[in-house]
């Protein structure tokens, strides 16, 4: 492959990227169902004020609006700019003030050790090819920042959810990665390397009562969540598989509700240092942050 073919190609995927999370709602995504995670990266990470702060794959800014409440001067990039419009109007309404990038999460438009802190909620982990985003994580952190993550476990209702759905689903391009991947230690531990140091990894989970059924789970995600819409599209003329994936994914609601009101959607903390000198393939030592 020639390099012009290789970066037609890319952007092709970053535009059908792009095209999944700017169909539906992920607004009401975002602030009925997923807002508290923000503030619990925020929380992991340790961010203060006047540190310079990347919210990668950042959506409508649920993490970059807490990082910037708390002091930090925050820039939050992402790649579909129907989410980033969403999230300066949340911004304005908050009263803080922050900077808002179109930016792909494997082509970062910034300068190596620009950020004291890197941290993505639940965004990263949707980049198609996770080697080439933990790369870009790691090159923007200043040596001795703070890497900080969320990212929903394969195990999880999510996971699970991605898991039903996957039958159903167009077939993804050669060397694309499933998401819930990066919930899993080993994986995170095998992206990051030894270019990072006190890396730490909890797994949580995020209380929703928003559904009272496994069918009402179904129709929110169906109605407003792109990847869900998405994969419904990929089947629209066959009925019986629409048909089959409905009573599916009402099932898995259904499953992790248990005769409850509430649901438990597990996710993986991940906090780290980068490592604060470089030698041969990678960096070595770690300074705590100054």
């Amino acid at each position: 492959m020639t390099a012009e073919v290789a970066t037609t190609a890319g952007r092709d995927s970053a535009g059908k990227h792009r095209a999944v999370w700017a169909t539906g709602d992920y607004r009401r995504v975002a602030s009925d169902l997923v807002a508290p995670l923000g503030h619990a990266l925020v929380q992991a990470s340790g961010i203060g004020p006047g540190e310079r702060v990347l919210d990668v794959a950042a959506g409508t800014g649920n993490a970059s609006i807490p990082a910037a409440a708390a002091g930090a001067r925050v820039v939050a990039s992402d790649l579909t700019p129907e989410l980033l419009k969403v999230g300066r109007a949340a911004a304005a309404e908050s009263g803080v003030d922050l900077e808002w990038t179109e930016a792909d999460a494997e082509a970062l438009p910034f300068d190596d050790n620009s950020f004291d802190a890197v941290v993505s909620c639940i965004g990263v982990m949707f980049a198609p090819h996770h080697q080439r985003a933990a790369d870009e994580l790691v090159r923007v952190c200043r040596p001795g920042g703070t890497l900080a993550l969320i990212n929903w476990t394969p195990e999880g209702f999510v996971g699970q959810m991605f898991a039903t759905m996957k039958p159903f689903a167009p077939t993804p391009p050669p060397g694309v990665q499933p998401p819930p991947l990066w919930g899993k230690e080993d994986h995170v531990r095998h992206l990051l390397g030894e270019r990072v140091t006190d890396l730490a990894m909890q797994r949580r989970a995020l209380n929703v009562d928003l559904f009272a059924t496994g069918e009402a789970f179904r129709d929110f995600f169906k109605s407003n969540y792109g990847p869900t819409i998405t994969t419904y599209r990929n089947i629209a003329a066959d009925h019986d598989r629409v048909a089959a994936l409905d009573a599916a994914l009402a099932e898995l609601g259904q499953r992790f509700l248990a005769g409850s009101s509430t649901m438990r959607w597990e996710y993986l903390v991940i906090t780290a240092r980068k490592r604060s000198c470089a030698t041969g393939d990678g960096p070595q030592l770690l300074s705590s942050r100054g």
